[in-house]
C-alpha cells in the first residue's frame, strides 16, 4: 500500500466516520429522513435531505433551518474526527457527503432570504474544503 505525504504543508483530508444503520434505514428499509435524523442527529446526510424537500417545496426558512442544524452536526463530527477549521473535506469519501450537502444547502437558503454574507461565506467554505463537492453542488 503505497501512501502519499502532503508536500504542501497543508492539513490531511478529514474522513467522518460511516453510520451503515443510517444509510441502511434511508436506502434499505426507505424511512423518511425525518425519521433518520430523529434516529442519528448526528448524521447531516439526512438534514441535508430535509433541506432539500423543504427548498424544492418552496419552504425556504425551513430549509434553511433543517440545512443550519445539519451543518453544525457536521461541524461537529469534522472536530471529533481530528478537523482544525480548514483543510480538505474529501467529497469522494461517502460519510463527508451529508456535511458538504449541507453547506451548499446553507448556502442556497441563505441567498434566498437574502442572508448574502452568509451565502458567499458558506459557499467560499465549500470550495475550501471541496472543489469537487462545489462543482457537484452548484449545478
Amino acid at each position: 500500500m503505497t501512501t502519499h505525504k502532503n508536500l504542501l504543508g497543508g492539513p490531511e483530508p478529514t474522513r467522518l466516520p460511516e453510520n451503515e444503520e443510517a444509510y441502511r434505514l434511508l436506502g434499505e428499509e426507505s424511512l423518511p429522513p425525518a425519521e433518520v435524523a430523529a434516529q442519528y442527529p448526528t448524521f447531516s446526510l439526512a438534514w441535508a435531505m430535509l433541506a432539500d424537500d423543504a427548498f424544492e417545496a418552496g419552504r425556504v426558512v425551513e430549509s434553511y433551518a433543517y440545512a443550519r442544524t445539519g451543518y453544525h452536526r457536521g461541524l461537529d463530527a469534522l472536530r471529533r474526527a481530528g478537523w482544525k477549521g480548514h483543510g480538505p473535506v474529501p467529497w469522494d469519501h461517502r460519510a463527508n457527503r451529508g456535511f458538504l450537502r449541507c453547506l451548499a444547502a446553507l448556502a442556497r437558503a441563505a441567498e434566498a432570504i437574502d442572508e448574502k454574507d452568509e451565502a458567499e461565506r458558506c459557499l467560499q467554505f465549500l470550495k475550501d474544503s471541496s472543489e469537487e463537492a462545489f462543482a457537484e453542488l452548484r449545478r
